[in-house]
């Protein structure tokens, strides 16, 4: 049955049925069946950087000199660094990330945090999970809450999908709807033909019948788009064999599939800590991850720039905190507050957002953020998405001006 979106989508509006899936939770294919999109159709894919990434090292103050003062060992300098501009450069190991900057798809959101970080890795990736800074029992995540209110065209729920080996993140955590975690597209598809789908219909069947029969039919559909797209696999073997790679490559043949979900989750460092926490021995380890990074989103966006797909997609990374200014005796650094993000795509206003935080002006030997983290939530939800982000977040947030046409 090869169902246009939109027909599939219209097809599928108002069921809402459990079908037997392969290793994920049925209630979500029969609930992606019966959603319908925001007209606007764009989808979010947000990147988790696990254990408080080192924004210092990763957009680099090369010019600062008390940035080169701070870090004997980790200091990089202007022969070292992409440059931005004559103050900031990326890590050499972006170079990825560089070359999207020069072709306008790449913006970098400067000094983001939040006031009255505790530093500690659980209760600040809580905040950044929940959006909520300051009230530890929100039994919901920012990206939950917005699978749960997000606009329905027709009848339905608008899903999202975490996408990785660890434990979902607390983010994904919603009040009504189901946010599977998988690891691959294909645990989106059906196990099996036959059932309801296939019935006839009967002019007397009862409500329920015909409720559960629409909800397996566009299952179905949903289950054979992806099945197409593992089958014809376009970008297979253009991705690195790298963990974050793998999650994007899954990312973008559920983007290419075209069913219907608008937000992504996934995470590169391992959860928990995360591999971001380099107390000792930053340089390399700091180094791979960045290149991981650089190198996988890199491929995605060639993948999805090839596909026609890049104008939909904006993708967003984020880490619970950033490090502080000085380098420690063991080669490494502390827990910090402010940190860039990363934010990648078609339509992105590319560029610098905001001023680089002053290294003269510091809370505990780190740079402050000057930029809340909620203003690039209701920018992401609202102005990208169009979702209500003060329904989400619980408050309003002026927007930035972060995305063109």
């Amino acid at each position: 049955m090869a169902l246009s979106r939109r027909e599939f989508l219209t097809s599928a509006a108002g069921a809402s049925a459990a079908v037997s899936l392969s290793g994920t939770v049925p209630a979500f294919l029969a609930r992606a069946a019966a959603a319908a999109t925001d007209r606007r159709d764009t989808a979010l894919v947000v990147v988790q950087l696990s254990g408080g990434n080192d924004g210092l090292n990763t957009v680099v103050p090369y010019a600062d000199d008390a940035y080169g003062r701070a870090r004997r060992t980790l200091r990089l300098t202007a022969r070292d660094v992409h440059k931005i501009n004559e103050h900031v450069g990326f890590h050499p190991k972006l170079e990825g990330l560089a070359r999207l900057s020069e072709q306008g798809r790449l913006a970098v959101i400067q000094g983001v945090g939040y006031p009255g970080s505790d530093r500690t890795h659980e209760r600040a990736m809580r905040d950044w999970h929940t959006a909520r800074p300051g009230a530890p029992q929100c039994p919901t995540g920012w990206v939950g809450r917005a699978v749960d209110a997000a606009p329905a065209a027709d009848a339905g729920r608008v899903p999202g999908v975490f996408v990785g080996p660890i434990a979902r993140p607390f983010a994904l955590t919603a009040r009504k709807a189901v946010v599977p975690a998988i690891r691959s597209a294909g645990a989106l598809t059906l196990r099996a033909a036959g059932g309801p789908a296939d019935a006839p219909r009967r002019d007397d069947a009862s409500p329920l019948a015909e409720h559960v029969r629409r909800a397996a039919q566009g299952a179905r559909a949903m289950s054979e788009r992806i099945q197409a797209v593992l089958r014809d696999a376009p970008g297979a073997g253009r991705y690195p064999r790298q963990v974050l790679a793998g999650q994007l490559r899954t990312v973008a043949q559920l983007l290419r599939a075209d069913v219907g979900i608008r937000i992504f989750f996934t995470e590169l460092g391992g959860g928990g800590i995360g591999g971001f926490d380099n107390h000792a021995a930053q340089r390399d380890n700091h180094a791979a991850l960045l290149k991981q990074l650089s190198d996988s989103v890199t491929a995605f966006v060639d993948d999805l720039d090839r596909e026609k797909l890049l104008d939909r997609v904006a993708l967003v990374t984020f880490s619970e905190f950033g490090r502080t200014l000085t380098e420690n005796g063991r080669k490494g650094t502390g827990h910090g507050a402010a940190a860039p993000m990363l934010l990648v795509g078609g339509r992105v206003g590319a560029g610098l957002v905001g001023t680089h935080p002053s290294l003269a002006d510091l809370d505990q030997d780190a740079p402050k953020p000057h930029t809340d983290f909620r203003r690039v939530y209701a920018t992401l939800l609202g102005s990208w998405l169009g979702f209500d982000s003060e329904a989400v977040l619980g408050a309003k947030y002026e927007p930035l001006a972060l995305f063109t046409g």
